[in-house]
């Protein structure tokens, strides 16, 4: 295997030899370059290696182990490794973009390393919760490491500011399936850092959560992250989780404040229960809402869908051509001209254009939908009652940093 692969990683850079950069005679100089070079596949396949091996150890450092301090120096390496040395590429949240492409176009080939960095962690998500982001994800990984005085966010707060993560996963997917844009990647705080080149505006975008992240716990992760959106569902069906304590709770409470991110369920008594007849009359009225809020997201993703369709080049275009008379800038004339000489006429753009615009007012309306049913099933989670007996962490939203379990004074 080593032999081909040293086989595999002489041909590629003999392949990149062969087809080296143009040179100007004009004296034009090539730009620089916003996104890694690409590597060999030998080299990207090690990539995929390093994920498997990061994420086996770390579930073995929460689940067996029960190791803060593994998980820490493993957040220290994932940064390291993945964060700066690899420069945020190949990301597993970017990689929804990449798949859902690949899904509405069926000419985009989508290279087997993105896959597995799409489905790798949310395979390990499904059996042992989400040791992907204890101190695999970078961008986890970062944000665990500065949050130094983290205050606990009201209840309500965090559950409105939870439905952000949907917004941002059904916009990433809608732009994604139309190829208008990998607004993932293009707006990713901290890739910035990791690649020392990013604009004023995101350094700035970076350099708020980081800091907003001494106080607020991985704000990224918990109120933007579209991935973890995944996440979050397909741990909640996880078997082998991480567990406060090793054996039964003992009712000590030395975890009761321990977790940053909120996600420790306390124990809740029977004798706190409101009256029956109450409860099942606001959770009747909470039912009935959900259908109409999804009726109201479809009906707002219709009104919004051409607004939405205009961050398209195609449409864009489009526009830029029926206005050609009116003022233009430099670069859309520019845009134009190059439009004028590719042999294209302009009904054929027009009617791509509507091609587009038909394709968001699609995908605006099921997203308006999503996001309907998804604010229906936050308040009917804030209005059912939960008898619990133990503190348990909440299995969607526990990013099993395992800071709780230093706090259990129960031996195993």
């Amino acid at each position: 295997m080593l032999i081909i692969g040293l086989f595999i990683q002489t041909q590629t850079m003999f392949a990149q030899q062969r087809f080296p950069k143009p040179e100007f005679e004009s004296g034009h100089t090539q730009p620089p370059v916003i996104t890694p070079e690409a590597r060999s596949i030998f080299l990207e396949y090690l990539d995929v290696f390093v994920l498997i091996a990061a994420l086996s150890l770390i579930t073995w450092l929460i689940l067996k182990k029960r190791s803060r301090r593994g998980v820490f120096w493993m957040s220290v390496f994932s940064l390291i490794y993945f964060g700066f040395y690899r420069e945020g590429c190949i990301c597993s949240i970017g990689a929804i973009q990449n798949v859902t492409l690949a899904l509405f176009d069926p000419g985009y080939k989508i290279p087997l390393t993105v896959i597995a960095f799409f489905v790798i962690p949310l395979i390990y998500t499904l059996f042992f919760g989400r040791t992907f982001c204890a101190g695999v994800c970078p961008l986890g990984a970062i944000q665990d490491l500065i949050a130094f005085r983290p205050k606990e966010l009201n209840l309500w707060v965090a559950k409105m500011l939870g439905l952000i993560p949907y917004v941002y996963l059904g916009l990433a997917v809608l732009y994604a399936a139309t190829a208008t844009d990998f607004i993932i990647c293009r707006y990713d705080p901290f890739v910035g850092f990791f690649r020392l080149d990013a604009t004023f505006l995101m350094f700035a975008i970076g350099g708020i959560f980081l800091i907003s992240g001494i106080f607020i716990a991985r704000p990224y992760c918990r109120f933007f992250c579209p991935y973890g959106v995944l996440l979050n569902w397909l741990s909640r069906l996880s078997k082998w989780h991480l567990t406060i304590t090793p054996s039964k709770c003992i009712q000590c409470r030395l975890c009761e404040d321990s977790c940053p991110y909120g996600a420790i369920e306390k124990p809740v008594s029977v004798n706190v229960r409101e009256n029956r007849e109450k409860a099942m009359r606001r959770l009747v009225i909470t039912g009935l809402l959900v259908p109409v809020l999804i009726a109201i997201g479809v009906w707002a993703g219709y009104g919004f869908h051409e607004n939405l369709a205009f961050a398209n080049h195609q449409v864009k275009l489009a526009e830029h051509l029926y206005l050609e008379e009116s003022a233009m800038t430099p670069d859309i004339k520019i845009e134009i001209d190059a439009f004028k000489t590719s042999g294209k006429s302009k009904q054929e753009q027009y009617l791509e254009a509507v091609r587009i615009v038909d394709q968001f007012k699609t995908g605006s309306m099921i997203l308006g939908g999503f996001l309907g049913l998804m604010l229906g099933i936050t308040l009917l989670g804030l209005t059912r009652f939960y008898h619990r007996t133990d503190y348990v962490p909440n299995k969607g939203n526990c990013l099993s940093c395992g800071r709780c379990m230093d706090y259990c004074p129960v031996d195993e």
